[in-house]
Formats: C-alpha cells, sequence, structure tokens
C-alpha cells in the first residue's frame, strides 16, 4: 500500500514538473527573443529591393533571398544599438499597412514609409530617417522628357503606387489620364518601358535609382512653388510602429538622433550605387 502511495506520489510529481517545464520553455522563449523583426517590400530601390545574395550588406530575409537597400542599413544600425539580431520579413504594401504589426509578425516597419496623418490612426511613427520630394518619371526621349512643370503633363498616361500620396497627388496634373495604380515601381518601370504609361509619380530618391538601372529613363523636378502640393510629413520617411509602443518609439528616436545628416546622406548615396540592375 506505501509503495503503491509513493509511486501514486512520484507520478504526481513528475506531471507537475513537465508542466512547469513547458510553461518556463514558452515562457523563457519569448523573454530570450533577441530578434528586431523588420518588414519591407524588398521592392523600392533604392530604399530596399530584393537580390539573391548577400553582396552590399544585404541581409537574408523570410523568402529565401536577400533584402539590401536604404532602409536595411538604417535597420542595422537600430538592431545594433537596441543589441538584437536583426530580421528581415519580406512583406507586401498593404500588410505593412498595420496587419504585420497587430499580428506580431514583425516590431517595426522600415519601408520608405511616410507618416501621413491616415496612415497615424493605425500606426505610431518615429521621427523621419530621411526626407524628401516628388519627381515624375518618365521615359528620356519620350514626350514629356522636357516638362518642366506640372501642366506640361496634359495627356500623359500617369501612375502611381497603390494607397500612397504618390498616387493621390496625380490629381493635381492638369489634363492627364490617371491610370490605374500599381502594386510596386519594378512593375511601373516595366509599364514606363513598354510604352503602357508616359510616367509615373515617385520619391526622388526612388526615382534617381530608376534611372540609374535603366539610362532610358529620366525624372522631372519642379521648381518650388511650380511642383505638387503636400506637407512633409507626407514625403518625410519615418520607421512604423504598433499603436501605443512607446518605449520601442522612445528608443528607435534616441538612436535615430545619433546619426548625423551626412551620414544618411551617404548611406543613401551607397544605396543607389549598389541597387541591383532592374531595380
Amino acid at each position: 500500500m506505501i509503495k503503491k502511495i509513493n509511486l501514486l506520489a512520484l507520478i504526481f510529481m513528475l506531471m507537475i514538473l513537465t508542466a512547469c517545464g513547458k510553461g518556463g520553455s514558452e515562457g523563457g522563449a519569448k523573454k530570450e527573443s533577441n530578434e528586431f523583426r523588420v518588414g519591407m517590400e524588398c521592392g523600392y530601390a533604392p530604399f530596399n529591393w530584393f537580390q539573391s545574395d548577400d553582396s552590399n550588406g544585404a541581409v537574408k530575409n523570410s523568402s529565401n533571398g536577400y533584402c539590401g537597400g536604404y532602409d536595411v542599413e538604417i535597420a542595422k544600425l537600430i538592431a545594433k544599438e537596441l543589441g538584437k539580431d536583426l530580421v528581415i520579413v519580406q512583406t507586401d504594401w498593404d500588410g505593412l499597412l498595420g496587419p504585420a504589426l497587430q499580428s506580431g509578425k514583425i516590431d517595426a516597419v522600415i519601408a520608405g514609409m511616410s507618416p501621413t496623418a491616415e496612415r497615424k490612426e493605425s500606426l505610431d511613427f518615429t521621427s523621419p530617417y530621411y526626407k524628401s520630394d516628388l519627381v515624375v518619371v518618365v521615359a528620356k526621349d519620350g514626350k514629356y522628357a522636357n516638362a518642366k512643370t506640372l501642366d506640361d503633363f496634359d495627356g500623359a498616361k500617369i501612375t502611381g503606387q497603390l494607397n500612397t500620396l504618390h498616387y493621390t497627388v496625380i490629381d493635381q496634373l492638369k489634363g492627364v489620364k490617371k491610370q490605374t495604380a500599381m502594386e510596386n515601381f519594378p512593375a511601373m518601370i516595366v509599364a514606363l518601358n513598354s510604352g503602357k504609361i508616359d510616367g509615373y509619380v515617385s520619391e526622388r530618391p526612388g526615382a534617381m535609382a530608376a534611372e540609374t538601372a535603366n539610362p532610358n529613363l529620366k525624372y522631372i523636378t519642379f521648381e518650388k512653388g511650380k511642383g505638387f502640393e503636400y506637407s512633409n510629413e507626407e514625403v518625410d520617411v519615418a520607421v512604423g510602429l504598433k499603436k501605443g509602443n512607446t518605449e520601442l518609439k522612445e528608443k528607435i528616436d534616441k538612436i535615430l538622433a545619433g546619426i548625423p545628416e551626412d551620414q544618411r546622406q551617404k548611406i543613401m548615396e551607397d544605396a543607389i550605387k549598389n541597387q541591383p540592375l532592374g531595380n
């Protein structure tokens, strides 16, 4: 009888220890996680792009490839200061606008994203890590290659990326034939090269990258007061975070404040130089 009681007691103790071990393991795994998971589309050079190897500092992503670019370099600096390992999670643009952060799939969006008023409804943003302006990318030998003002695009077939300011401001181009928004910039470059469209709206760095990779393209800039109308927050680029994550926001803001402007510009120049052809 005593042996039976002792055996039952032993079994009971083992069950408790096993349960505690499982709980401790799961809790420990969460605590010991040392990853800084960053979402980006890997298709918006020079901010971010996809490549097949780790050349020029590219980081392995979640899609069996690598991502490089300005965003990746900024993410590296942030991860290093946070004391975490950088993990790039390649995500479609729409997925970056909340779902990926809300589900915990990523910790931050570093994807050439501007902190617009609409986006601030679902995301929190850090201070800007890059400041830009809007231009129009056209064919170098095309009908609109010599455009200088918004009025010079009368009759042009123009598009922009889906769910971005780029697409919205097309309405400021008088007489333009606004085309269906496209998912990403590589698709717009293909459409422009094939003659399907006459141009697309882009931020200056993306346009510079497109022109570098495609010599048959050029981008149109505008004199101050003669270009698109928008607020700075619509073209500045910042890190997107889950609503209410003030601790991480404060940490990243402090890190960004420590990156001098000349270093940021050098990173951008290198990104434009290192982008793969076709991006």
